[in-house]
């Protein structure tokens, strides 16, 4: 069936404009989130030195952002299956404001402690409703396109942070970090008023038994009246209603329409496939987190000034080139997902992040070691960490956030991806805030090296995931039932 919903759209030419136009306004969410992680790289600087905290503040106050995401990102699924796609990321952005608002004012630590909880939960929201949005807009064959613009718009967002962090620098120290913290208000507000005016869900709208207005969206961001009721179809078989039913509004289960129990099932009563999924899932999430690139986009400053820059203003423009890396791999990568496929972009990615990383902990541990200053080493250890962000960001980075969105059945989708942002939450809150304790134990250079061994066995586990390429995702639950690789491989239709 999904391979002739891809003959379809093919067939009918390009890419659905009014699909793109969506997902790139829910995009502005994560494009926010991506600000919010790149500006703090710089203001923790700016903010150790104005309100005189500790290093073990300043540990605190950086995986506060990511440990009060964990709420948020629970929270964020049961009110997508409740009050919708959309509201959920007007609701996000509205948090996002008092977050932001609450931290530029902040005269002490406590205040700027709680309004980074608040971004916190912002964060999680938007980690998982605009991935989720994504994914149920676009059709199979620009999925992996559509559903990376997120991960895209938040490279474009730490970027835009960096480069914050080397003008607002320019400024008295007291406003410097301030108008840093304080930006990210100005998009949140103008995302609710755009969010107004765009479509919701066309999969949620059918868990509500709202078919009528499901079919509307749908011939809006489908090329074709055959095509959109194609995929109405295929979504009315997954929630349980007749395919040939032709109403508007379906009495449907209100567990279905709320997501009631939809946890509790899915690990208690999941089947074998759904069970591998949300193993599958997670599992790309922590080896995300885990393989060190939080660390590099947060301590960025810190690894450069290890090498011997000292110069505040010159440490923020080396970490302006990680942010230009990102953005640039990001970019190419949205255009490789849909070609070659999500698992070549996971094993290239991995096996790229082993080198690199290797080479980054060994010029670190000669710096280290050495007793004069190592002026090779500066231009080696900025140029190999742009080399980290770029292999991270062609492959590890966006592929987790497509595959972990697609793969989920609709009925645990929003849930399902809550429990693995989740779980992404707490292995980052683990690295930030171990990073600097780690390093004063074993030395930058070794914690570089331990993450290349950690990469080493992501690569690994990477291979055994199947592809889920150009397939639809009412199919995955066939996908993640097969018993190899090679059959998902060569069943027709699964090199599109």
């Amino acid at each position: 069936m999904e391979n002739g919903i891809g003959e379809n759209e093919n067939s009918h030419g390009s890419l659905n404009k009014y699909a793109c136009s969506s997902v790139m306004a829910a995009s502005i969410i994560s494009a926010v989130f991506g600000y919010v992680v790149g500006v703090m790289s710089g203001a923790l600087v700016f903010i150790k030195e104005d309100l005189q905290i500790s290093d073990l503040q300043v540990q605190l106050l950086a995986g506060m952002l990511h440990l009060c995401a964990l709420p948020g990102c629970m929270a964020a699924g049961r009110t997508s299956d409740y009050k919708g796609r959309r509201y959920t990321i007007i609701l996000a952005s509205t948090i996002f404001s008092l977050g932001s608002i609450l931290m530029a004012w902040g005269p002490f630590y406590l205040i700027l402690m709680i309004g980074n909880c608040i971004l916190g939960v912002s964060v999680g929201f938007a980690l998982i409703i605009a991935p989720v949005y994504s994914a149920e807009i676009s059709p199979p064959s620009y999925r992996g396109f559509l559903t990376s613009l997120p991960e895209l718009s938040i490279n474009i967002g730490l970027l835009l942070g960096y480069v914050s962090n080397y003008f607002f620098e320019k400024l008295s120290l007291k406003l410097g970090w301030r108008m840093m913290v304080g930006v990210p208000a100005i998009p949140s507000l103008c995302l609710i008023i755009l969010m107004l005016k765009l479509v919701e869900s066309p999969r949620w709208l059918v868990m509500q038994g709202r078919v009528g207005e499901a079919r509307k969206v749908l011939l809006l961001v489908s090329n074709t009246k055959e095509e959109a009721e194609q995929r109405l179809k295929e979504i009315k078989g997954v929630v349980g209603i007749d395919e040939n039913c032709t109403l508007g509004i379906v009495q449907v289960p209100k567990k279905t329409r709320s997501g009631a129990g939809a946890l509790k099932e899915l690990f208690c009563k999941s089947s074998p496939p759904v069970r591998r999924i949300l193993i599958s899932a997670i599992g790309v999430h922590v080896f995300l987190q885990i393989g060190g690139i939080g660390a590099i986009l947060l301590y960025g400053p810190r690894i450069f000034e290890r090498t011997g820059i000292s110069d505040k203003s010159k440490l923020m423009l080396a970490t302006v080139g990680i942010g230009v890396s990102k953005v640039i791999f990001a970019f190419i990568s949205i255009f490789l997902m849909d070609r070659v496929g999500r698992r070549i972009l996971f094993l290239v990615s991995a096996g790229g992040m082993v080198v690199t990383l290797l080479g980054l902990g060994v010029c670190l541990t000669i710096v280290e070691r050495s007793t004069e200053k190592v002026v090779w080493a500066i231009s080696f250890t900025i140029i190999v960490t742009y080399l980290v962000v770029a292999f991270m960001t062609i492959g590890i980075g966006p592929v987790t956030w497509v595959y972990s969105t697609e793969i989920f059945p609709l009925r645990f989708r929003a849930q399902g991806l809550g429990v693995s942002v989740a779980v992404n939450r707490i292995t980052n809150v683990i690295v930030v805030t171990s990073f600097i304790s780690v390093d004063k134990a074993i030395t930058m250079g070794g914690v570089f090296i331990l993450f290349a061994a950690i990469n080493a066995l992501a690569l690994w586990y990477y291979y055994t995931l199947p592809e889920t390429k150009g397939r639809s995702l009412e199919d995955m639950e066939t996908i993640f039932g097969k018993n190899s690789k090679l059959e998902i491989q060569m069943k027709p239709g699964s090199n599109k």
